[in-house]
C-alpha cells in the first residue's frame, strides 16, 4: 500500500472574491437593493431597515471600501448611491476566475479517489 499525500489548497483572495464577500451579507444586500432604487442618507436607511445608525454606518463602510457605494456630503448628512459598474462586471469576472484558475491538483483516476 502506498502512502497518501495530503494536498492543501492555497486560498487566493481576489478583487472579485472580496466584492462577493461584501455583497453576500443580508444587511449589505438589502442596502444595495435600496440604493438601486434611490440614493439615501443613513437616517433613511435606518428607518427602512429597522436598524440603528452604527450598524447601518458599519455596513455602508464595507460597501464603500468595496467600491459599491459612493457618498456625497450635503449639510450634516451624507447621501449614498449605488455604483453599478462593479456589479455589471462581477458575473463575467467570477466566471473567468473560476474557469481559468490554474490549480496544482494531484492527478487522480477513479481508483485513486478519496471516497
Amino acid at each position: 500500500m502506498g502512502t497518501t499525500e495530503i494536498h492543501q489548497m492555497e486560498f487566493v483572495s481576489s478583487e472579485t472574491f472580496n466584492l462577493l464577500k461584501a455583497i453576500t451579507h443580508e444587511i449589505r444586500y438589502e442596502i444595495l437593493s435600496i440604493l438601486a432604487q434611490r440614493e439615501a442618507c443613513v437616517c433613511d436607511l435606518e428607518f427602512l431597515l429597522g436598524l440603528n445608525q452604527s450598524k447601518v454606518s458599519y455596513h455602508l463602510g464595507i460597501l464603500k471600501e468595496a467600491g459599491l457605494v459612493k457618498s456625497e456630503q450635503r449639510g450634516k448628512n451624507s447621501y449614498y448611491r449605488l455604483v453599478v459598474t462593479p456589479l455589471y462586471h462581477l458575473g463575467g469576472n467570477l466566471l473567468e476566475e473560476i474557469l481559468t484558475r490554474r490549480l496544482d491538483l494531484p492527478m487522480m483516476n477513479q481508483n485513486e479517489s478519496m471516497c
